[in-house]
């Protein structure tokens, strides 16, 4: 609330996700231009840099990826939160449509690449990169086409890409863990410290340094364990209090959305262009990611919303269709962001991770055009 007037959190967030998602286009552009310019030739040595942080040989790309994106998450974390206990997801019939269609939205994705790439196990470890939802692009997308588009749709689409966010950071706690660097006892220090963290959130009880203080420490502990970090800054943001939520969310966005991502947006798209990478995106792993996003996201979403429609599982919301659905549902498949970060946990080959970025920017252009023209079209004809 702000001077008595109730922000709503969907169209706030379709706003900075419009404005945002124009300035990673724009850095996106200038860091290939960047890195393929003789005269910028250093560009790409920068983010490889390594420098020593607290007695760790680290590059500044490491340090962006497992530190700044803590942050990044963190809000991730309190939208979820949000959503879950007083948002659209709060209200068990009104989530069910949403959680059903993000899990088809998450599933078909992962069988196309796993289609493309299922004679190599090595391959398979990208089988996530098509699964995630770029939140702000994909309502930033939506907020382009105005008052046309209902309301109704742009709620669906905040609960499924939430949803999709928190299957994604699931995936990552789960399959992105490598055995050999786990460690079970940094991983219960932390746990245990974000225990103690909710109980005193329960009781009432919120202080900032404290909390500031305790969410470095499950960080480290989180580093030390082999789970990836980014998984401490979902799990302090379950320990904040709901009063105190979109206070922080407020004070974070900005340099969320200004600053960590478009650094994030800088330092993972500094990419080479080669004859091979290039030619990659017709290779198994650039056709399972750019078909998974372009193709899977909206089949997936579709298919799953029509059998629990069907089923009378649930029920669509207001003026929506399965039409409107499908487009939707092409704009999901802007995974950007949370596609780019899996791609870094999923290969360590440079040809691999160049091939799977350009893939993903190839199927997030391609998502967010064809959603934009298929929403117009079928707008228009509402009217």
């Amino acid at each position: 609330m702000s001077g008595g007037k109730i922000i709503n959190p969907i169209r706030k967030l379709a706003v900075q996700g419009k404005l945002a998602g124009l300035l990673i286009i724009v850095l996106t552009m200038l860091s290939l231009l960047l890195s393929n310019l003789s005269a910028t030739s250093e560009y790409t040595n920068l983010w490889h840099r390594h420098i020593n942080l607290l007695n760790y040989d680290v590059s500044v790309l490491h340090i962006i990826n497992d530190g700044l994106m803590v942050v990044f998450f963190l809000v991730v974390g309190m939208e979820i939160k949000r959503e879950l206990y007083v948002g659209e997801l709060a209200n068990k019939r009104n989530a069910m449509l949403p959680v059903i269609a993000a899990f088809g939205g998450m599933i078909v994705p992962g069988i196309i690449y796993a289609l493309f790439n299922i004679r190599d196990t090595h391959l398979m470890h990208g089988w996530a990169i098509p699964t995630a939802t770029d939140i702000a692009f994909s309502l930033g997308v939506l907020s382009m086409l105005g008052n046309r588009v209902p309301f109704a749709l742009k709620v669906f689409l905040t609960a499924l890409a939430i949803i999709d966010d928190l299957g994604a950071i699931i995936i990552i706690a789960l399959f992105y863990t490598e055995p050999e660097n786990f460690h079970l006892s940094f991983l219960i220090s932390s746990l245990l410290i974000v225990g103690a963290l909710m109980f005193l959130s329960n009781k009432g009880f919120f202080n900032l340094f404290l909390w500031i203080i305790a969410g470095i420490v499950i960080w480290y502990f989180m580093l030390l364990s082999g789970v990836h970090t980014t998984i401490a800054g979902v799990l302090i943001a379950f320990t904040i209090p709901l009063n105190k939520l979109s206070s922080f969310e407020n004070k974070l966005q900005l340099p969320v959305n200004y600053f960590i991502l478009p650094v994030f947006a800088l330092a993972n798209t500094a990419i080479v262009l080669s004859l091979d990478n290039v030619s990659g995106l017709f290779s198994t792993v650039g056709l399972g990611v750019s078909l998974g996003l372009l193709i899977g996201k909206p089949l997936g979403i579709t298919l799953a919303s029509w059998v629990a429609v069907k089923n009378k599982w649930c029920l669509l919301p207001g003026k929506i269709s399965l039409k409107l659905i499908f487009g939707a549902g092409l704009t999901a498949g802007i995974g950007f962001t949370m596609s780019i970060f899996i791609t870094s946990l999923s290969f360590k080959e440079p040809l691999l991770l160049d091939t799977s970025k350009i893939a993903i920017i190839a199927g997030s252009v391609l998502s967010g055009l064809a959603g934009v023209l298929f929403l117009k079209s079928n707008l228009k004809t509402k009217q």
